[in-house]
């Protein structure tokens, strides 16, 4: 998947998938999950890994620390995204 066709509806499914015990209607784009869903590091590691296998991209502790949303987790997996994307039609071009 491209940075072009992530949208954050795509991005919480993807989320809904990995944690069965969230239902998609009690998530949004400014929800602020650590409220909402019961967060620890294990928690955190499966995003992470869930983020790096569906999109390619990695993100760190410090960047999910700093994301009180998950529209705000979701724009930092977008710039990744872009900036991967930006990466590979450069290899490609070569």
């Amino acid at each position: 998947m491209t940075a072009q066709e992530l949208t954050v509806d795509k991005f919480i499914e993807k989320i809904v998938e990995e944690f069965p015990d969230i239902k998609k209607e009690n998530l949004g784009a400014n929800m602020k999950f650590r409220d909402h869903v019961e967060w620890d590091s294990i928690n955190a590691l499966v995003l992470i890994a869930m983020v790096n296998v569906e999109y390619d991209v990695t993100i760190n502790a410090e960047e999910l620390i700093n994301a009180e949303t998950i529209n705000d987790v979701f724009l930092v997996v977008k710039k990744k995204a872009k900036e991967k994307d930006f990466e590979d039609q450069a290899k490609d071009s070569e």
